[in-house]
């Protein structure tokens, strides 16, 4: 039912920008691919999906966001979630609305709360407050900095962490700090709406989250070489 919802507002967004030329305050679309990679591993090599769409004004907006990993031609992990957005103050957004996990099963709805912006020192931060049925929540951190090395060349380091409040067995999710994501690219860009990249990744998870994917027989952590591209129109 809610990726009906979402599919739903985004027909109705993008359609509204048809109107857009005849409007002192228009309509603008953006798609992001931050990361479209392989990451080669000891195991299975995944295929990871990293990027948020969005459209509306200066001051307002309907965001959609995306993360996907796919091991041999099928789908292990999808996340989507739907936003509203609204700008607060310069370059920061107030992000509300809801998020679905639909891979691995069982899926999960929850009600999303969060801000997404550049903080001091041009450090682009996400992070967001995800609540959950039987008062299981979500707080996630994302960070990331963009390091020009020349007019083309950029060296962006970033990391994302997990907490959650309460253990459930059925996802492999544990209480406390629950994983970590620490990565390192560097892209070149053919044009500054193309750049393909070459980095470093690596996963570690902690606590019960640790102890489940042990009993599954998966790994804690893992260093991963990546190849990929990022792109924007």
């Amino acid at each position: 039912m809610k990726t009906k919802i979402i599919s739903t507002l985004i027909g109705f967004t993008l359609s509204t920008s048809l109107f857009a030329a005849v409007e002192d305050d228009p309509i603008i679309t953006k798609v992001m691919i931050n990361q479209l990679e392989k990451r080669i591993t000891d195991g299975d090599d995944p295929l990871v999906l990293e990027g948020q769409a969005w459209v509306g004004k200066d001051l307002n907006k309907f965001v959609v966001k995306a993360d996907a990993e796919q091991v041999k031609g099928e789908t292990s992990e999808l996340e989507l979630q739907g936003l509203y957005s609204r700008a607060i103050a310069p370059f920061w957004d107030f992000q509300v609305g809801i998020r679905q996990d639909q891979k691995p099963e069982p899926n999960k709805d929850w009600f999303a709360i969060g801000f997404q912006g550049l903080a001091p020192y041009w450090f682009e931060i996400d992070t967001a407050l995800f609540f959950g049925k039987n008062e299981q929540t979500n707080l996630r951190f994302a960070a990331e900095y963009e390091g020009l090395i020349t007019q083309r060349l950029v060296l962006t380091p970033e990391i994302e962490f997990n907490l959650h409040s309460k253990n459930d067995a059925a996802t492999g999710t544990g209480s406390g700090l629950s994983d970590s994501q620490i990565g390192l690219r560097l892209r070149y860009e053919i044009r500054r709406e193309f750049a393909p990249y070459i980095g470093i990744n690596w996963n570690r998870k902690y606590g019960n989250t640790a102890n489940y994917a042990k009993a599954a027989g998966e790994e804690v952590d893992s260093n991963q070489i990546v190849v990929g591209v990022r792109a924007w129109f």
